[in-house]
């Protein structure tokens, strides 16, 4: 890629620049955020790593939106982070706000670009952007499977001992306390890994698995979490600048897919350099599609939300 955006200088977009600035993932990262002065000084700190990590990818910051004029790729993290005892879905309204004017921002000056959602509730933010932009779901969509599959993986590291390299986890669903892990189709160098987690454990690391987020949230006290994001982040990125063909788990757009319209979910996705290129639609049991449906019900009700908090602005 020549040029990636990064909407929000906080922790998690100063983290996402410092790892796609150092796996040298474009040319030219350009952070936007409304802080004074802020995106320029985060910028300015990160460039200054280049000769220690030996990159030679260009950063600027700005708190005017126009920075992102020409950006094959805009990631957006601003928002109001969740604090000790705050569910995602409690800082919808605070959130949509900053999102429909990053949306707008985006319409303005990088009416081509691809979008990447991080910021919570992810699910329907992202289905926000695409309502907002009428862009399609290949050009917008979200980051949260790679992130929940990447905690259950290394919680199944913990647990086994073995190498989290060998594991292979996938999630699905919203992201939050009804995510869906899908043990089923966890491995670990291609063996099920009911071969070496009995079934009283696995339910125990699925349970971490959607307290993930909180139980950090939790142990930092002032900071949910912002390397772990980012580094999902990076290796999405890292999946459409190089056009591999990844297998990753996205929040996307449903047309149709697990009998949903209307609703962006985490679904396994091919990412390429065109975004998402395919959502592959997996076989669920009796029970995994009870847990979707539940996922999919939450979801629906944030996004009945959206009415609502359009009325209350308006």
């Amino acid at each position: 890629m020549q040029k990636i955006s990064i909407v929000g200088a906080g922790r998690v977009g100063e983290t996402t620049a410092q790892i796609l600035a150092e796996e040298q993932l474009c040319r030219e990262i350009a952070l936007y955020d409304v802080r004074e002065d802020v995106p320029e000084g985060v910028a300015l700190d990160i460039f200054q790593t280049a000769p220690f990590f030996e990159f030679d990818c260009r950063l600027s910051g700005s708190n005017d939106p126009a920075i992102m004029a020409g950006s094959d790729l805009v990631i957006i993290t601003a928002g109001f982070p969740r604090k000790p005892g705050m569910s995602r879905s409690d800082v919808l309204a605070a959130n949509v706000k900053i999102i429909d004017e990053v949306t707008d921002h985006l319409m303005a000056h990088a009416p081509d670009t691809t979008v990447l959602v991080v910021s919570n509730p992810v699910d329907t933010l992202t289905y926000r952007v695409a309502q907002r932009t009428g862009w399609p779901r290949s050009r917008v969509f979200g980051q949260a499977g790679v992130l929940d599959a990447s905690r259950m993986a290394a919680f199944i590291a913990e647990e086994t001992g073995f190498s989290a390299l060998d594991i292979t986890t996938i999630v699905l669903g919203g992201h939050g306390d009804t995510m869906v892990p899908m043990p089923r189709y966890c491995t670990i160098n291609g063996v099920p890994v009911s071969n070496f987690i009995p079934p009283e454990r696995l339910d125990a690391i699925i349970e971490r698995t959607r307290k993930g987020g909180a139980e950090i949230l939790a142990l930092r006290k002032n900071s949910s979490a912002y390397d772990a994001p980012a580094a999902a982040v990076a290796a999405m990125v890292d999946a459409m600048a190089h056009n591999r063909r990844r297998l990753m788990p996205c929040v996307a757009l449903l047309e149709g897919e697990y009998g949903e319209h209307g609703i962006a979910m985490g679904v396994p996705c091919v990412l390429d350099e065109s975004g998402i290129a395919q959502v592959v639609e997996l076989d669920l049991n009796e029970r995994e599609r009870a847990d979707f449906a539940s996922s999919v019900a939450a979801v629906r009700a944030d996004i009945g939300r959206l009415a609502e908090l359009a009325l209350d602005a308006g």
